[in-house]
């Protein structure tokens, strides 16, 4: 474990290598889990306003659980967290050519929002959870991003460098700048 500001950051972080392989996991991440994806609580008003312009990017059956539950929901665990359809992908998921893509980035991309979609989706594999005095941030191994993984591995692609963006999103330039300088020291140092 490693500190910066008020996280507290795995080590594996520093150690996984991983690229995404869509080819190859066709977008599972959206699909498989015990529920939908974590939000933020900003998120959540942020995805009930966006939806009348995400809407026309969604497959109808997401339109339909997003009606019947809401933009967001509250899982078993008290978490709050994208609708499912019928308990398996995220409403939010489109198809194509056999891929599950972001609907919500859809819009994004298409600049009919500036959202682009929620954190927890940006930065996977790695998973954040708040506590009282820090968060934690952990790397979640997931038999569907084996492909990633061994992609990251061939292509020598670090974990950190591969979501850079999105941990600048999520933590800011100086925490991802003090990032590469931990990551840079460990290795140095060969702890890793």
């Amino acid at each position: 474990m490693l500190q910066i500001d008020n996280t507290i950051i795995s080590r594996d972080i520093f150690e996984k290598k991983f690229k995404c392989d869509l080819a190859k996991c066709k977008g599972n991440c959206c699909v498989y889990g015990d529920s939908g994806a974590p939000l933020e609580k900003e998120e959540i008003k942020i995805l009930e306003e966006i939806y009348p312009k995400v809407k026309p990017f969604l497959r109808p059956e997401g339109i339909k659980a997003i009606e019947e539950i809401g933009t967001s929901m509250v899982d078993s665990d008290g978490d709050d967290v994208t609708p499912l359809i019928n308990k398996k992908e995220c409403a939010y998921t489109v198809i194509e050519n056999g891929i599950y893509f972001c609907g919500i980035e859809h819009a994004y991309l298409k600049k009919k929002i500036k959202f682009q979609k929620p954190i927890s989706c940006h930065i996977f594999p790695i998973r954040t959870k708040d506590y009282q005095n820090f968060t934690a941030v952990n790397y979640e191994k997931w038999d569907i991003c084996k492909d990633a993984v061994k992609r990251g591995n061939l292509e020598n692609v670090g974990l950190i460098d591969f979501l850079k963006r999105p941990l600048i999103r999520k933590f800011g330039k100086i925490w991802y700048k003090d990032l590469k300088i931990a990551a840079k020291e460990l290795k140095k140092n060969n702890n890793y």
